[in-house]
């Protein structure tokens, strides 16, 4: 089978990049550079979310399928700087070429890649592909919003109309599954600046499980699973996740169990 690679990302506010860009005094700590840009921000849109380019990532957790199994991973450490979790995500695809699944990963969570692999200049040749050294790429790549190499299910899902999309956490508790735990991305910053890295990452797996299930969803509904192939995959889920150590997975396994995921 073609690996499959779902992925998701937390961010914070890119605070260096916001000292550099507004020339701002060292007396300012990040928070009150951070409370600065999340002002004028709401002043100018209704809304602190902050645009892409000033946006770091804090971390990047993984669903990676293939034949050997089912491995959900946070990659790097909780120490590893922000340039060698983005050269982590793109040496996966240099190495396997996987099918790429997100949720808004081509509105967010790719973008935001692009810009700090530019920020660190980072190489992405398998990614950045678009036929010129391998001619399937120019018909099926990783760039083009209408190609499958990359599935944003999400935007497949609302039919490529904004005003369709539904956010992640619905979509999973209304198909059975657990859904958001223990966080949500509005806490990241404050969780950051509180040093609880591990608990971000724990909760960007949670929310990478939550995608990975939801694409097993899609594929039973266009075809891709029979309904028996579908119950072993969520079968062959919970039962990796139930050799997973951590807390977050006795939580969502739990919550799992009061669902009903494989109806």
């Amino acid at each position: 089978m073609t690996p499959i690679l779902v992925f998701d990302i937390e961010t914070i506010p890119d605070v260096a990049g916001l000292r550099r860009l507004h020339d701002l005094p060292t007396t300012l700590s990040d928070a009150e550079v951070a409370e600065q840009a999340f002002a004028a921000r709401r002043e100018k849109t209704g809304s602190d979310f902050l645009p892409h380019y000033l946006q770091r990532i804090a971390a990047i957790s993984c669903v990676f399928r293939d034949n050997s199994g089912f491995r959900v991973r946070s990659l790097g450490t909780a120490v590893d700087g922000e340039a060698a979790l983005v050269q982590s995500f793109y040496r996966v695809i240099e190495k396997y070429t996987p099918q790429l699944v997100s949720w808004n990963g081509g509105g967010f969570d790719l973008p935001v890649l692009n810009y700090r692999a530019l920020v660190h200049g980072i190489a992405a040749s398998r990614y950045w592909d678009a036929g010129e050294d391998d001619r399937e790429f120019k018909w099926n790549n990783y760039l083009s919003r209408y190609h499958s190499r990359h599935t944003d299910l999400m935007d497949v899902l609302a039919m490529y109309q904004a005003r369709a999309n539904a956010p992640l956490d619905a979509l999973a508790r209304l198909c059975g599954f657990p859904g958001k735990l223990g966080m949500d991305g509005g806490q990241v910053w404050q969780a950051f600046q509180e040093g609880q890295i591990e608990q971000i990452r724990d909760y960007c797996e949670t929310d990478v499980v939550n995608t990975y299930l939801l694409y097993c969803r899609f594929q039973l509904m266009r075809g891709g699973f029979s309904a028996a192939e579908y119950a072993d995959e969520i079968m062959l889920v919970k039962n990796a996740l139930a050799q997973e150590p951590g807390a977050h997975w006795v939580e969502y396994l739990a919550a799992f169990e009061q669902s009903d995921g494989v109806a």
